[in-house]
């Protein structure tokens, strides 16, 4: 007995898309896909947030020192003239940042390693590059979905059949987050 679905493709083309299909999940929060594309990507979804829920709190808070650029009123960097070269004015300030234990790090690690970079596009810039900004995935699964689903105790995800897909027939389902 097969320990999972082949999907009709080769194995790197299938790992692919379900790594798409499971960025896609964690990203937008639900997915329609076949039936049993979405019975694949549900297990790997339920392990990556089992994951983020079992370490969400492990991390310290650790106060640093940084060099931040000066920047005036219309958000440009200050330069000043030292030895006839301009150079930019940086002033020091004290950062709190969340520094991840070993477990956690190794959590966000197999995280980006099962996932792909997602970028969120403004509705109002849609097809500009300016105001995009990068999504981190990681951070998303501790911050918003581990504090959700703590009391869970797995069943974090639902397939809801929707009807038959008119090209081929294929059952399609809505998989989401529950």
């Amino acid at each position: 007995m097969a320990m999972y679905r082949k999907l009709g493709r080769a194995s790197n083309q299938r790992q692919a898309m379900l790594r798409s299909l499971t960025t896609s999940v964690l990203a937008h929060g639900r997915i329609f896909t076949t039936e049993a594309r979405a019975k694949e990507v549900r297990k790997q979804v339920e392990k990556l947030i089992a994951l983020a829920v079992k370490e969400k709190d492990n991390y310290e808070e650790v106060t640093v020192k940084a060099k931040v650029a000066r920047k005036d009123a219309d958000g440009k960097r200050v330069k000043e003239v030292v030895d006839g070269k301009k150079t930019t004015v940086y002033d020091e300030v004290e950062k709190t940042i969340k520094k991840d234990k070993p477990s956690r790090l190794a959590a966000r690690r197999k995280i980006y390693a099962s996932t792909y970079d997602v970028t969120e596009v403004p509705q109002a810039k849609a097809g500009k590059k300016k105001n995009t900004k990068k999504v981190d995935l990681a951070n998303k699964l501790f911050d918003e979905y581990a504090p959700k689903y703590a009391s869970r105790n797995g069943g974090y995800t639902r397939i809801v059949k929707v009807g038959l897909r008119k090209g081929d027939a294929a059952m399609e389902v809505l998989l989401e987050l529950v």
